[in-house]
């Protein structure tokens, strides 16, 4: 699935993002709004990990998501 494909279908994807990673909050999920660098950013900072690697988890996300 690509970006595109997530973010038209924020609402249905937010649940797998949460299972995910559990340290974002609804309001985060609400922040983010489907933005794939919002994501990334909400995932360095709460997990406090790399940018690249934020950015890899995400595309992992990506490409295993069935959103």
């Amino acid at each position: 699935m690509n970006w595109d494909q997530i973010k038209g279908k924020w609402k249905e994807s937010k649940g797998q993002v949460q299972q995910k990673w559990g340290k974002l909050t609804d309001d985060d999920l609400d922040v983010i709004d489907g933005k794939r660098e919002e994501l990334a950013g909400k995932i360095q900072q709460r997990y406090g990990i790399a940018k690249e690697e934020a950015e890899k988890q995400v595309k992992e996300f990506e490409k295993s998501c069935s959103c």
